[in-house]
């Protein structure tokens, strides 16, 4: 529960302490006292919008601070330990407000995101405020308060995370139909394109090779004409080959290595150049022997080089590129059919998705039907002790087994009415006039709130438009439910605040520079005085005391 709440520089408060305490807590003062700022400081501190018009007149930034017992809030407390935020059953939440809008907010001291900041707070506090009947026509609103009086959420979370991963595989199965044609035209094309690669083996490709082999075939006449030139030049010629002149040197300088013997170096160089020339020679033989015109093999050459030329243009590359371009349409090719097993893999996996959604969605429906029956039944008992004694409420839950998976489920859900004997119950906004319509939705909200794991309530006048002994009902309606949660109410009825177990007093000073707000805790004596003050207006007298005290007396 809320033990306390700190409140610096914030609209018309400048500095606030205020201890809480568990039941029911009433705030009451006069019109424009600044009961609402404690609730917006609530709100700020739990991840509202952030507005530097908050700010106090000449304050730098503002300071909300909230402390919670944790003890009694088990799904708080479990978030905290996995956010490795637990500090002993106790949870400081603290935002502070700047004046250029930026805001920061901590949680027992570790700096917070406001999702993780609204996360948590869901699951200390709820906020019920004085136009809450007017949402109440909503058919979303009606809906989400019958989820939470049915305490469903591990089925609804399943349907959500059903439906939405159905959405997505619907929508991935919608785009691959959309594009079907189109890639049946595509794959057409590439396996031709494919095809006439595959042909030219394109594959093995060498391109470079061919283009070598085409250039020697094409010059055969040349190479072997000047290769047996060089064979004359290099050995044949007995006199004037280069092999018979080295042969000549060498013995000159083998005779002179007799009188010198340091010519015997250049002598070996002049051997082992022989040597080399010869070895030359005999793999040029060698080579021109295997040589021979091959008019036949030169035309399939030409026509090689040309189809893969002119394929290459078709393909804008170059010869040499092709193995690298007929990878790359392989790889598109399996894509695409890699998007044909998609599309039929998606199409069971929808069938699947939308199996277990139904089976889920009927079991949700199970159990809002079955909240339904039991909130209708309390909510026509409130009604009732609330001024419309022929008062009827229904809850009418409906299943569309036509709708695409939705995560919500599979339901429609409409809250119905009957205020007078004799007439149907008929939608809220038809049947129901302002003042009943506030009735039903205080009723609504106390119903939906016994189910309540939250651990602290807050009522902003929900009893606007309600006087008389049905005040008193509601009152003591929220005492009952301050006894399994801490209940803050903000009223004007003194038959309600007459029901606290505590009572605030908001208060409102001004002078010549500066208007505050305060909250004084009430003894019983000063409750005396302003239950009294909220029955009698100005004037207070004995009777008004009198029944301010038969009024306190008679809620104990």
């Amino acid at each position: 529960m809320l033990i306390s709440l700190s409140i610096r520089d914030l609209a018309v408060v400048t500095q606030l302490n205020l201890e809480l305490s568990a039941g029911l807590t009433v705030l009451t003062g006069e019109t424009g006292a600044g009961k609402s700022i404690l609730l917006t400081a609530i709100g700020l501190a739990l991840g509202d919008r952030a507005d530097p018009g908050y700010l106090r007149a000449g304050a730098e930034k503002a300071e909300i601070e909230l402390v919670f017992d944790t003890s009694d809030a088990p799904s708080a407390q479990a978030w905290l330990e996995e956010q490795s935020l637990d500090e002993q059953k106790a949870c400081i939440i603290r935002r502070q407000i700047n004046q250029d809008g930026r805001s920061k907010a901590w949680i027992n001291g570790r700096a917070s995101t406001l999702k993780s900041l609204q996360t948590l707070s869901e699951q200390l506090i709820e906020i019920h405020g004085q136009h809450a009947h007017l949402s109440l026509l909503n058919n979303a609103e009606q809906l989400r308060l019958l989820d939470n009086a049915a305490n469903n959420e591990t089925e609804r979370r399943r349907v959500a995370t059903l439906a939405d991963q159905w959405k997505k595989a619907h929508v991935t199965l919608k785009e691959l139909k959309q594009n079907s044609q189109d890639q049946q035209a595509k794959e057409a094309l590439l396996r031709y394109q494919l095809q006439e690669l595959e042909e030219l083996n394109i594959e093995t490709l060498d391109f470079a090779n061919l283009e070598q082999e085409h250039r020697t075939l094409a010059n055969v006449d040349k190479i072997l004409i000047t290769g047996q030139q060089q064979l004359d030049q290099l050995y044949e010629n007995d006199q004037l080959s280069a092999n018979a002149l080295l042969g000549r040197s060498i013995d000159a300088l083998e005779e002179l290595e007799q009188l010198a013997p340091r010519l015997g170096d250049p002598k070996q160089l002049l051997n082992e150049a022989q040597i080399q020339l010869q070895e030359a020679v005999s793999l040029i033989r060698q080579r021109i022997d295997q040589m021979e015109p091959d008019p036949q093999r030169l035309a399939w050459l030409d026509e090689q080089i040309g189809l893969l030329s002119d394929l290459a243009r078709k393909h804008q590359t170059t010869p040499e590129a092709l193995p690298e371009k007929m990878a790359a349409l392989q790889t598109e090719l399996k894509s695409i059919e890699r998007s044909s097993e998609e599309n039929s893999e998606l199409n069971q996996l929808l069938e699947i998705l939308k199996s277990d959604y139904d089976s889920a969605s009927e079991v949700l429906s199970k159990l809002r039907t079955q909240a339904a029956i039991t909130l209708q039944n309390k909510i026509s008992t409130s009604i009732k002790q609330l001024g419309m004694p022929q008062g009827q409420f229904l809850i009418e839950v409906k299943a569309d087994q036509s709708k695409q998976p939705q995560i919500e489920g599979k339901d429609s859900v409409e809250f119905l009415v009957s205020a007078n004997p004799g007439l149907p119950p008929g939608p809220l906004n038809k049947v129901a006039s302002g003042g009943e319509l506030s009735r039903i939705s205080l009723a609504i909200q106390v119903a939906a709130s016994d189910t309540k794991s939250t651990p602290t309530l807050i009522f902003d006048e929900v009893d606007s438009g309600i006087g008389g002994g049905i005040a008193e009902i509601v009152g003591q309606k929220l005492k009952a439910l301050a006894g399994n949660n801490q209940i803050l109410c903000v009223t004007h009825l003194p038959q309600v605040a007459s029901q606290g177990n505590h009572h605030l007093l908001i208060e409102k000073t001004s002078s010549k520079n500066e208007t505050q707000t305060t909250v004084k805790q009430l003894t019983r004596e000063d409750r005396l005085n302003e239950i009294a003050r909220m029955l009698g207006g100005l004037k207070i007298t004995d009777q008004t005391l009198a029944h301010a005290r038969e009024m306190l007396a008679t809620s104990t």
